[in-house]
Order: structure tokens, then sequence, then C-alpha cells
């Protein structure tokens, strides 16, 4: 699995750090220098994996696109304050013409001035900081989209397996309910058998073929659901490899206490909301330095021609200025305030951000464990359901059974393989969502997923 060339590639940041920093947060496994172009033209002629589809999110989900737009724009910014600290030089030419009584001619004047600031009380290291931080922002929301956007790819995945076993699941139970059908119309017709008996079996096949036709269309709107998260039209004819329901629980025994403090040490939005609290404490502090004094030195050359070539003057000057603000209508104080009241609201989201990772993690973690023992408990509900279904229809065709316990055998039945298709699709995802929650959802962690191989 690889994140799109465009989405590294094409940012450019202005400190050596800032990039590795910025591209370490990319989950492991994604950078694969041996695949020139993983976002080229795609064709979907064979089942799609695991792999295949998560790639696919990756590269046209637009939602990717625009964080890498976010962080290509933040790290302009970065450039933009770093030449705060480069001298800056304009060049002025200009044309006059002078008409008297006797003569025409005119004189061209060209000024080049450099001016520099030496001082400005941290002012310009202020900007610099605030906008590192925001790049480091926005390259922690970047991975945080990319781990959202391979959650809820890996979620539509199950989703469409699930569906699709819960379509086969009703085909067979359509297939049980029409054999009771034909059983109880056999028995009417040979007249041991009384019209409830057919009309009960009817009803009951009638709405298992309601039921599987319902399921078919739940199967076209996962289908759809899929597409749309691979950044393709709802309509984008596909398959999916063949998944196995035979889950074997995986032991839950991780220290809740650990798997939280991970997540606070390695969840990107917690990472990006600590980066946008200390960008908004060194606009503070940019803020206070704009209103000091400042210092700075010019140094200027004017070059004056006439018409006949004759230089007329040619002049330099240099000079240090000192420029003091004296009084600006309170804006100052009103623009160090904004940016403290900005501190504090990113201090507060930054805090509740932290209660939420906890949360997550906690929430997450129980579905877990609450989904393993739901797989364990329904694997024995369906053995003992397909067994009671299969003695129940035994029964009744020997005649010593009725409808009624034949039908409801073969309800609970086609309820214990919906109750197991369910666990198996809720483990799936309290398994990668627990790898988003602590902020671990990555390409390694998708690869040993027994659906991630590539056909």
């Amino acid at each position: 699995m690889h994140i799109p060339a465009y989405a590294v590639e094409s940012i450019w940041y202005s400190d050596k750090d800032l990039k590795e920093e910025s591209i370490s947060r990319i989950p492991q496994g994604y950078l694969d220098a041996s695949t020139l172009d993983p976002c080229g033209t795609r064709t979907y002629d064979k089942p799609l994996s695991l792999v295949d589809v998560t790639e696919a999110a990756l590269c046209h989900n637009p939602q990717t696109r625009e964080v890498y737009a976010n962080a290509k724009v933040q790290a302009a910014q970065v450039g933009v304050a770093r030449s705060l600290f480069f001298p800056s030089v304009t060049d002025t030419l200009s044309a006059t013409e002078n008409k008297n009584r006797t003569t025409n001619y005119s004189n061209t004047t060209n000024r080049i001035v450099a001016s520099y600031l030496l001082y400005d009380f941290g002012s310009r290291d202020a900007t610099l900081e605030n906008a590192n931080e925001l790049l480091r922002a926005a390259s922690a929301t970047q991975n945080a989209t990319v781990q959202t956007v391979l959650l809820a790819a890996v979620n539509a995945f199950y989703q469409v397996h699930a569906t699709r076993a819960i379509l086969n699941a009703s085909i067979d139970t359509e297939r049980l309910f029409q054999e009771s059908f034909k059983s109880a119309e056999a028995k009417y017709l040979a007249g041991v058998a009384t019209p409830a008996d057919k009309l009960q079996a009817q009803t009951s096949f009638a709405n298992a073929t309601l039921t599987k036709l319902k399921n078919e269309g739940a199967l076209k709107i996962a289908y759809g659901n899929l597409a749309n998260i691979m950044g393709v039209p709802a309509n984008m004819n596909f398959q999916m490899t063949d998944s196995n329901l035979d889950v074997i629980p995986e032991l839950v025994d991780q220290d809740i206490e650990a798997l939280i403090e991970q997540a606070r040490l390695q969840r990107p939005d917690l990472i990006a909301s600590e980066a946008q609290l200390k960008a908004s404490i060194a606009k503070i502090e940019a803020v206070k330095a704009d209103a000091k004094p400042k210092v700075r030195i010019d140094a200027s050359n004017q070059y004056d021609e006439n018409l006949l070539g004759v230089t007329s003057q040619n002049s330099s000057q240099i000079g240090i200025f000192l420029s003091i603000p004296l009084f600006e209508g309170y804006k100052p104080t009103y623009l160090i305030r904004s940016a403290e009241a900005t501190a504090e609201l990113n201090a507060s989201k930054r805090d509740q951000l932290k209660l939420q990772v906890s949360l997550d993690v906690w929430t997450a973690y129980q579905n877990l464990k609450t989904a393993n023992e739901s797989i364990t408990a329904s694997n024995i509900l369906v053995s003992s359901a397909e067994e009671s279904s299969r003695v129940a229809l035994g029964r009744y065709k020997e005649g010593v059974g009725n409808i009624i316990d034949t039908l409801n055998a073969q309800n609970a039945l086609a309820n214990a393989k919906q109750q197991k298709i369910q666990s198996v699709l809720n483990w799936n995802i309290a398994r990668t969502t627990l790898a988003q929650s602590i902020g671990v959802l990555d390409n390694a962690m998708i690869q040993k997923l027994p659906e991630a191989k590539r056909q």
C-alpha cells in the first residue's frame, strides 16, 4: 500500500527536519519508492483484496487530496515566514520629460533600495515558530485523515463481505423454507396435513423470499458505499475476494491504561491539536513584538542620466532607522487579547480531545472484547440451531412433528446465522477501530489481515 506520490513529493518544506518529521507521521509502510506511480490508472477487472481497496481509497478519495493540498499551503507559509529574515531589495526606474521654450529633454532615474530589519524584539522568530507549528499540525492532520479514510475503507470492505454473507444465508434459508413448504404441500395433497400447515409453510417461504430480495438490495448499496470511499462512481462494477467467516477469536488481554497512554502519544489528531496550541502561543509573542520598536538599516543608490548621455548625478545613502509605534488606536492591545483568547480556546480543545481519545480507546477495546465473546457464543448457537432445524424437519417429514416446531427451528437457524455474521463483522470493525483510536492503523496492521492478500 502506498501514499500517493504527489502527496509527499509535491509538498516542499523549507526545513529538512520539518520534512523528515512530517513524513515520519505518515503510517509506516505507505511509502514505497519502488512504485513510481501507485495512483495511476486502475482497472477493476479482478477481485479486489483489502489492500486493493485501501490503496484506491488513499489515491482517489477527495478527503486525502484535500489534506495534501492544505499541507502544501502551510508549507508555503513557512517559506513566507522565513523570507522575513532576508533583506528586501527594490529597483525603481523612472523617466521624465521636460519642455521649455527652447529645448526638450528627458531624464531617466534608476533607484535601488536595500532594507534589512536588524531587530524587532523576536517578532520574526515568533512568526516562524507559528508557521512551523501550523505545518506540524497540517502534517498530523494529514496523517489523521489518512487513518480515517483507511478505517472507512476497511469497514466498508467488511460490510460488503458481511452483507454478501447475509445474502447467501438468506438464500439458504429460502431454500430451507421452500423444502418445508413442499413437504407441507405434499402432506396436504396426501390428506395427512391441514390447510393451515400448508399456508403457514407458504407464508414463511414467501417471507424468506422477501428477505432475500431486501438483502440483494442491501448488497448493492454496500458496494456503492465502498465505491464512494474508493473515489469511484457508485455504479462502478467490481468484485471482491472471498472472505472466511470461521474466525478464531483472539485473546484480548492488553493493559487498557497502556493503550490509552499510547494513544495520547500517537494519535495524529491530538498531535495536531498540540501543534495548534503551540502555534497560538507563538502568535501571542509575535503580536506583542509587533507593538514594540523596530530597527532597520537601509541602503540606496540613485543614478540619473539626461538625454545626451551625460551623468548628472550618482548618489548613495545608508542609514539606520528606529521605528517607534506611539499610538494605533489600541489595536495592538486587542490583537494581544485576541491571540491570548485563541490560545485559551486551543488549550480547551486539546484537553477535550485528550478525554475523547481515552473514551475512544476504552470503547473500542470493550467492543473488541464483546465481539470476541460474541463469536464464540454465535458459533455454538449456529451449531445447535442447525441440529435443531435438521431434527425438526426430519420429524415433520416422518409425521411425528408439527409444522410450527419445524418453522420455529428454521427461523432460529436463520437468526443464528445472522448473529454469527454480525459478530464477525463487529469483530473486524472493532479491531481496526481500536488500531485507529490508538493511532496505529497502518499498512503493517492491514497486511496481517487474511483478506489483505492479493489474489
